[in-house]
């Protein structure tokens, strides 16, 4: 019925579907407060590390010790560098690291 590049691109097309969403339902509810309380505001703030933490533990216990490594690298890097430095660094680290590891 659908080949395999039709239901790619319809999997693509709902999850972008469903992400616009998220997002536009997120400003609606929060345009219609005068005020934002700072519980909410503290707890939207906190959401980016969240979902960081989220993406980066499964990688610190499921992979061996070059991804391990890596992880400990970049995050010491990230406190000196910006994004793109970090990216470098982690990309540096985890060529030579499994290499060297095996």
């Amino acid at each position: 019925m659908f080949d395999s590049g039709s239901s790619v691109v319809w999997i693509i097309l709902a999850g972008a579907l469903a992400t616009y969403a998220t997002r536009v339902g997120g400003h609606l509810v929060l345009s219609r407060f005068q005020h934002i309380p700072r519980r909410v505001m503290a707890a939207l703030d906190a959401v980016p590390a969240a979902v960081l933490a989220s993406l980066v533990a499964p990688a610190i216990v499921s992979q061996g010790w070059a991804e391990a490594l890596t992880l400990a690298i970049a995050a010491v890097a990230a406190l000196r560098f910006n994004m793109a430095g970090v990216l470098l660094v982690g990309a540096a680290s985890i060529i030579t690291l499994r290499a060297l590891l095996g």
